[in-house]
């Protein structure tokens, strides 16, 4: 038996502030961002993203971001597209389901970290997983959850638990 196939693996990062976050990010969080990130995976000849939407795919550079900002060669893999799409559908059925995004806890960023881990062992840079709690550790941040967590926020005060009294 010969040696495997190694399919490279690549992660796209795209800023969506479009350069904004590097501007603003003193004025607004006390501290400097370079951007607000969003990531998806390049293996097999596809871009893999999640999203509000689930997870999608697209030709590489083909979603309504353009061209990514920067590509990250993050290594390759032995795994074959057909595990790979076994492992896609697992993930939609779990962890990454169309209503479990959450911009802060369960996002592209996290997606990719996880299907990162899953192909090559290795992580995402630790300077796009943090970025979420970065964020949320400024008041702005705090402030700016209220309006993105798709979570009813009780009022300051009321005991905190899940929405619609899920667990």
């Amino acid at each position: 038996m010969g040696p495997p196939n190694l399919y490279p693996v690549k992660l796209y990062v795209y800023d969506l502030s479009k350069g904004l976050a590097r501007r603003l990010s003193p004025i607004m969080l006390g501290k400097q961002l370079e951007g607000i990130w969003h990531t998806s995976i390049v293996v097999h000849k596809d871009e893999f993203y999640f999203g509000v939407g689930g997870i999608s795919s697209c030709p590489p550079g083909g979603t309504l971001l353009g061209p990514p900002d920067s590509v990250v060669d993050v290594g390759s893999t032995e795994v074959t597209e057909e595990l790979f799409q076994e492992y896609l559908s697992s993930l939609r059925e779990s962890l990454f389901r169309r209503e479990s995004y959450n911009v802060f806890e369960n996002n592209c960023n996290t997606f990719t970290n996880e299907v990162v881990q899953f192909l090559t062992g290795r992580k995402i840079p630790s300077y796009i997983t943090d970025l979420p709690s970065e964020i949320l550790s400024t008041p702005f941040g705090q402030a700016l959850r209220t309006f993105l967590d798709p979570r009813i926020q009780p009022p300051e005060g009321s005991p905190v638990g899940p929405p619609n009294g899920q667990s």
